[in-house]
């Protein structure tokens, strides 16, 4: 086999259907965000604004989240130096197990290298605890967790999109005494739409089923100490296993899963990926707690607010343009474009002609024919930011409009 030609094919593949992605290399500038630097392929640069980050509330440029970090290094130096089962546990990774215990009221926490890796390898780990075990998911569930299902060898069933009466007709035809968990999200990231999680949980509760909830865009978000929707919503301790991150509105890295002090021992015990993994370097742990415990506070509340009111304006006058806005209420802003090719010449021209920095999302992270721009809006993005970026999509879709014409002609 010639592998260079395999591999050329492959990737003319992305280039032929426009969705070949391009990694545009910016430097964060402490302090500043959502100001930063993009350094262009030739080499010069340019002030660009990020529109299209994780770090939602800024946190990761917050003074208390920086001081933590810095203060943690200082005393232990930069790497964990091991797995948590050998030498990689410190007063560090357990300060922030037990402030995310907290903040979802759960008797236990565990960390994980990121949010990804804790759906992987918890849900890929239950079937082993709960033999038979069945899986119910919700078709648009992250990549992590479809991974996570399919690798774990038992059944799984899928339900359609936040349709509760399908998953009970799925339940129902499934045998009564099977061990069962529902596995869905509270908001799902590309149309910023919500789970039903307390519908969910009933339904949970009726057939015996644990529930597995992926709080990943909520957390930090959500709630009045920043719990995620299930806190928002008061249904958190109805919900068994919560998985979410330290990456987005944590502002930090990471990822963990909240659950029953039993519960945690036995993935801590059993799952891959969690054992066979060096930890978390101690300074992002003490970061990440640092963050949790301030957004737990008014401070906190007063950052949530600010965000959901920038997302709001943001919507109501990108509407106003006329603009195919999906708007579920969420902090999420997506503008669908519905062409890859139109996607990308519209974040290029948003990067080059205005400095907004706003990635083009493309199958597979959505189906064809939805691609979009995804926008989201801080608390440190001021009203004249808001402003430019209207006036650019403006400015820019009449553009786009006329070439989607001509590409259809």
């Amino acid at each position: 086999m010639n592998y260079d030609h395999a591999l050329d094919a492959a990737l003319n593949r992305l280039h032929d259907e426009g969705r070949y992605r391009t990694f545009i290399n910016i430097e964060r500038k402490r302090g500043k965000f959502p100001h930063a630097v993009w350094t262009k392929p030739d080499g010069t640069e340019k002030d660009i604004t990020v529109w299209c980050g994780n770090d939602y509330l800024g946190m990761g440029q917050h003074p208390v989240v920086l001081a933590a970090m810095q203060e943690a290094i200082a005393i232990c130096g930069a790497g964990s130096g091991g797995t948590r089962n050998i030498s990689g546990t410190t007063v560090w990774h357990k300060r922030l197990e037990a402030e995310i215990a907290d903040l979802h009221g759960k008797e236990a926490a565990l960390v994980f290298s990121s949010a990804y890796v804790a759906n992987d390898a918890t849900l890929s780990t239950l079937p082993k605890l709960f033999p038979g075990l069945i899986i119910y998911s919700d078709e648009l569930n992250h990549a992590s967790m479809i991974e996570g299902i399919k690798r774990n060898g038992g059944a799984k069933r899928v339900f359609r999109h936040n349709d509760v009466a399908h998953l009970r007709a799925l339940i129902a035809a499934d045998d009564p005494a099977a061990p069962k968990l529902i596995a869905f999200e509270s908001i799902y990231s590309m149309d910023g739409d919500f789970g039903p999680i307390a519908e969910i949980c009933d339904l949970a509760e009726e057939v015996g089923a644990l529930t597995y909830l992926d709080e990943v865009h909520a957390v930090g978000m959500y709630g009045p100490r920043g719990g995620g929707v299930a806190e928002r919503d008061g249904v958190m301790a109805r919900v068994d296993i919560i998985n979410a991150t330290l990456g987005k509105a944590f502002g930090v890295f990471g990822g963990y899963i909240a659950a029953s002090a039993k519960m945690v021992d036995a993935i801590r015990s059993y799952a891959p990926g969690f054992i066979f993994t060096t930890s978390l370097p101690p300074a992002i742990a003490a970061g990440a707690a640092a963050s949790i415990r301030f957004l737990k506070t008014a401070e906190g509340q007063a950052l949530r607010d600010a965000q959901q009111l920038h997302a709001k304006i943001l919507k109501m006058r990108l509407k106003g343009l006329g603009l195919p806005i999906i708007d579920h209420g969420s902090h999420i802003v997506p503008v669908v474009i519905g062409d890859p090719v139109h996607c990308k010449m519209l974040s290029d021209m948003m990067l080059d002609q205005f400095g907004i920095y706003v990635q083009p999302i493309n199958f597979p992270t959505v189906p064809r024919g939805t691609e979009r721009l995804r926008f989201t809006p801080s608390p440190v993005h001021d009203g004249g930011q808001i402003d430019h970026v209207v006036r650019a999509m403006d400015s820019l879709w009449r553009h786009c409009a006329l070439n989607r014409a001509e590409h259809s002609a």
